[in-house]
């Protein structure tokens, strides 16, 4: 087999180990590069990342906000900044949608916005002010950059809150409906693994999780909790969404997705999933398939998530991204030029 031979069969394997194949993320990427602005506007990543960390020093729970935020920006519409539009008259928008209804930090991405319009007008887009955002958040409590953001992506032109509601994956998702949603998306089993890595960090709320611990079955018994729980776990659970079980509706009271560690970017959500102290069903269901629970298990070494997760969020963030003459660079992030 000559050189060319074997090189394709070296990129089949990896494309195999990632879960990828025809029509994945990384085949919609072109255009994307890292450094994009350098010579444009060779301080965008600077300016952008001391506009975040300023922030997130003084509100740790934004690494997780914007961790979100660029996921469900680049599951629906792609990596566009669709997310961040306004809704208009005659049109609902993404950030109105019912799973987006507890993102936060709009207001730091407006910042950064206006910090880059001043430095180099017209250039920067939002969809990766968003994506800068996400790792220059989580990266803070390191003061590294613990992946590689690739830039050159350009802002969509519309936003609609039922695309939301159809593609952004709920707490009580099956595997096989999770599995289907990131393989539409050009990610594998892997990648749905490891991104699930990101509950690390951030809360829960008691409303998408309380069926699994008051009246599992419907059998009329308050105590009756979902199996897949570790007992313990679950009564930690049931005294803190105790409200829950008197107003299945409350959605205010909130509990840290890795207690005693909701702050921490770190692999400690695998070692609570093994441990069946996974707070959703998305999270519990990980554990229902063989490769996806050999996946956990090699997960709760640091060093392979980290480099994992580094090039999952980076495929994560190639999905179905405007670049060229595709989409614009919209002037504020809420609003279409």
């Amino acid at each position: 087999m000559g050189f060319m031979g074997i090189r394709s069969l070296v990129l089949a394997l990896l494309l195999v180990f990632a879960g990828g194949g025809v029509g994945t993320a990384s085949a919609q990427a072109a255009g994307l590069k890292k450094g994009f602005y350098k010579k444009i506007c060779p301080q965008a990543e600077d300016i952008a990342q001391k506009v975040v960390w300023g922030r997130v020093a003084g509100n740790r729970e934004l690494a997780a906000k914007f961790l979100r935020m660029f996921f469900h920006d680049c599951f629906v519409r792609g990596c566009d900044a669709s997310v961040l539009l306004d809704s208009s008259p005659g049109n609902t928008a993404e950030k109105d949608a019912l799973p987006n209804l507890s993102l936060a930090g709009f207001d730091v991405i407006d910042e950064v916005k206006a910090a880059l319009e001043r430095a180099c007008p017209g250039v920067v887009s939002c969809a990766d002010i968003v994506a800068l955002a996400a790792r220059d958040s989580v990266s803070f409590q390191y003061k590294r950059n613990l992946w590689e953001v690739e830039t050159g992506r350009r802002d969509g032109t519309a936003s609609s809150d039922q695309q939301a509601l159809d593609n952004i994956p709920t707490p009580s998702s099956t595997f096989d409906i999770l599995l289907s949603n990131f393989s539409s998306k050009g990610l594998g089993l892997q990648d749905l693994v490891v991104l699930s890595g990101g509950h690390t960090i951030g809360v829960g709320h008691c409303n998408l999780f309380s069926s699994r611990l008051f009246n599992f079955t419907g059998k009329n018994n308050p105590s009756d909790i979902d199996p897949a729980l570790n007992p313990p776990y679950a009564k930690f659970l049931q005294g803190q969404c105790r409200r829950n079980l008197q107003d299945p509706n409350d959605n205010t009271t909130v509990v840290p997705m890795d207690p005693g560690s909701s702050l921490s970017f770190d692999n400690h959500y695998f070692v609570n999933l093994k441990a069946h102290q996974g707070m959703f069903t998305s999270d519990a269901t990980l554990l229902t398939n063989g490769r996806a629970a050999n996946i956990v298990d090699k997960l709760q070494d640091p060093g392979v998530f980290f480099d994992t997760f580094k090039n999952s969020i980076k495929r994560m963030g190639q999905i179905g991204v405007l670049t060229g003459a595709n989409g614009q660079i919209r002037k504020k992030c809420n609003v279409i030029n």
